[in-house]
């Protein structure tokens, strides 16, 4: 049975946009702005996570992700799914705990078994990482999804936030991005077997080698790659941290073949509406279009982007090797440019 055809989209592109959500917080009455001391990381700055400190050397990280099928096998699901909810534990230096399922389901239209693949797929990662799933939540839905509700650990003075970038910081990359564009040509039915085992391979990599090469050297600042691609992630660190950046597109690290399933079409939803909405903050200059939407190219389970002072870079790119990421790329630098303000270099 081909679960994907059971999705209206795909994976993270299912993401109500950037837009959408300034809309819906400007009208929302019941939220207020953090008055409470240790709340260290809250809604204010759309950070990966919300983080909490409960004393002097202990804080928690709390988050959820979910979203509908990306890919047809339901243990792939499963595994993506888990992956791309622990981490943004990572993306804020934390360690992840404890983690609830989250799971809708048709209960009349896909058969049960399928359901326990997509868990096992979602416990074995979680094992893997060293969190434990002690429970969860389910409901009967029309179109299946399924994530996670997770608790991390972290110290209060080592939180990683997408707030903390400074001039002339590099931009480092972790992994190669496209997910968006095969993920879209799977449910089209015109993705190949490799463009599908490329992808499962970097949305099944935990980013923990690169949360932990981020903790070693020292960071500014740190957010995960996922649904409003890497200009929208980029543009909310620089707009938290109060900078611009300039993006080295050609240096930019992608999966083999992105660029012709483009060509032919593939772009999200959710691409279109990050394009969209980053455009007025962005000097694309002499870039080609198909070339643009990579940038904004909805991804699942990306990577983590990191900024990290000039003399470290060296070290960093290290560490990350040291510890297997699927890229160490610099691909840019912060600025002291006007705030959320994107130049791209070709």
């Amino acid at each position: 049975m081909r679960l994907t055809a059971y999705s209206h989209g795909a994976g993270c592109a299912c993401k109500l946009s950037p837009a959408d959500l300034q809309t819906v917080l400007g009208l929302v009455r019941g939220i207020e702005p953090n008055t409470d001391p240790n709340l260290l990381v809250g809604f204010d700055t759309a950070d990966d996570a919300a983080v909490y400190r409960l004393r002097d050397d202990l804080a928690i990280v709390v988050t959820t992700d979910f979203f509908t099928p990306i890919v047809d096998d339901p243990y792939d699901w499963g595994r993506i799914a888990a992956t791309n909810a622990l981490s943004d534990v990572y993306a804020m230096g934390g360690t992840p705990l404890l983690a609830l399922n989250l799971v809708a389901w048709p209960r009349e239209t896909l058969p049960f078994e399928l359901l326990a693949r997509v868990l096992d797929g979602g416990a074995d990662v979680a094992k893997a990482a060293g969190c434990l799933i002690a429970g969860g939540h389910s409901i009967d839905d029309a179109e299946p999804k399924y994530g996670l509700a997770v608790v991390g650990t972290v110290h209060p003075d080592r939180v990683l936030t997408n707030a903390g970038a400074q001039p002339g910081d590099t931009l480092v990359l972790t992994k190669p991005i496209g997910l968006g564009v095969i993920s879209t040509a799977l449910k089209r039915e015109v993705a190949t077997p490799t463009h599908v085992a490329d992808a499962i391979e970097v949305m099944t990599t935990l980013n923990a080698g690169a949360a932990e090469a981020a903790n070693e050297v020292g960071v500014h600042a740190a957010t995960d790659v996922t649904g409003f691609g890497l200009l929208g992630h980029l543009r909310e660190m620089c707009v938290a941290s109060g900078t611009g950046a300039v993006i080295d597109a050609p240096a930019v690290p992608t999966i083999p073949g992105v660029r012709e399933l483009l060509a032919a079409g593939m772009v999200a939803g959710g691409t279109q509406r990050n394009h969209a909405f980053v455009a007025p903050d962005v000097d694309f200059g002499g870039l080609a279009e198909a070339e643009q939407l990579l940038l904004a190219d909805a991804q699942t389970s990306g990577g983590l982007l990191l900024a990290v002072a000039p003399s470290a870079t060296a070290a960093l790119l290290a560490a990350l090797e040291r510890h297997g990421t699927l890229a160490a790329a610099a691909i840019g630098h912060i600025t002291a440019e006007r705030s959320g303000q994107i130049v791209i270099r070709s």
